[in-house]
């Protein structure tokens, strides 16, 4: 082991400026997999090539100064942000987002109940921007990120889909006046002051009576369906669906945390969630976990150990996961996780 030690810092000077070399160190030497002598020189190469194809100066030797050298491909190093870049054909557990918010998650790949066409699946506040259907926040055919743009994506050079369809979320509590409305108060204003009224015209907030909401679900259509690849970033393919139970082992791949585990803790939950100010949802029929997500995981798909979909990830706090039963996601939105 000294040996091999002492002669590690010159080998690495040696070694690494060689063509196709990016790393040395020090292991055992192995044959499939099979240790077959002590320590050695471990040359790691970005490919493993024929001698004839490579350089006399970037051939590696069989021993350095007494010491045997192992070359190992291990293709090329790069720093492994992958869930914030682009990536293409893209994969669920990735940033993902309607072009108007920062990010959430690409949940899964579906397939329309019906027609059997490919969809993206992530959360209403990720595609959709959180809309109702009636607020302006989005419309049909809205631009998709990949990734999202607090990643750096933009409409010119990331999109990857376009916003299909969502399951509205009615919102309770104040809610401030729009922009069009604050726009006329202005104008009645300005022509009161031209008139000498000391009448001034004020438009208050208007308190919504809170609706139950079951999903907080989108989906979107890729421009190609070879965008997208199925495997979920980590995990692998979902298996199937099925029913949450309490105590149940689950796990998610998610934009911003990656792979988590934990357990379901509550069912049949109905929960109030804050969306922005006093701007809150109830929604009832819940999943709850321990803590298995931070922001940007939106739209991740809980699964059991055997990748069969359990929920979809929509909010949470800093003690608990929070999920949309995903047998109830899939009847909404009439959709298969699995291609028909």
């Amino acid at each position: 082991m000294d040996e091999t030690f002492d002669v590690l810092k010159d080998a690495t000077r040696q070694f690494l400026s060689k063509e196709n070399v990016v790393g040395v160190g020090r292991g055992y030497k192995t044959t499939a997999g099979v240790m077959i002598s002590g320590e050695c020189i471990v040359v790691m190469v970005k490919k493993k090539l024929p001698k004839l194809r490579l350089k006399a100066e970037d051939l590696v030797p069989g021993e350095f100064r007494g010491v045997i050298t192992d070359v190992v491909e291990v293709d090329e190093f790069r720093f492994l942000n992958e869930r914030w870049s682009q990536m293409r054909p893209a994969r669920p557990g990735t940033s993902i987002g309607h072009y108007r918010i920062t990010a959430g998650t690409f949940g899964a790949v579906v397939w329309d109940a019906k027609t059997g066409e490919p969809f993206i699946l992530s959360n209403n506040h990720v595609l959709a921007n959180g809309t109702s259907g009636r607020d302006g926040k989005a419309s049909l055919g809205d631009p998709i990120l990949q990734p999202g743009a607090a990643d750096g994506g933009t409409v010119d050079k990331n999109q990857i889909a376009v916003l299909e369809r969502f399951i509205p979320i009615e919102m309770g509590g104040r809610v401030p006046a729009c922009l069009a409305t604050r726009s006329v108060e202005l104008t009645m204003n300005r022509w009161l002051r031209v008139s000498g009224s000391p009448v001034r015209v004020e438009v208050l907030t208007r308190p919504l009576e809170s609706a139950g909401n079951l999903v907080d679900a989108a989906l979107a259509r890729p421009l190609n369906p070879r965008l997208i690849d199925p495997d979920i970033l980590e995990l692998g393919k979902v298996r199937g669906l099925r029913d949450a139970d309490l105590g149940l082992s689950v796990r998610k791949s998610g934009r911003t945390t990656g792979v988590t585990e934990g357990q379901i803790q509550v069912v049949d939950a109905t929960v109030t969630v804050v969306y922005s100010g006093d701007v809150q949802a109830t929604f009832t029929d819940q999943i709850l976990t321990g803590k298995m997500a931070e922001g940007g995981d939106s739209g991740a798909l809980l699964l059991d150990e055997k990748m069969n979909a359990v929920g979809l990830l929509f909010a949470g706090s800093d003690k608990s996961t929070i999920y949309n039963k995903m047998t109830t996601v899939v009847k909404m939105l009439g959709i298969s996780l699995r291609r028909t």
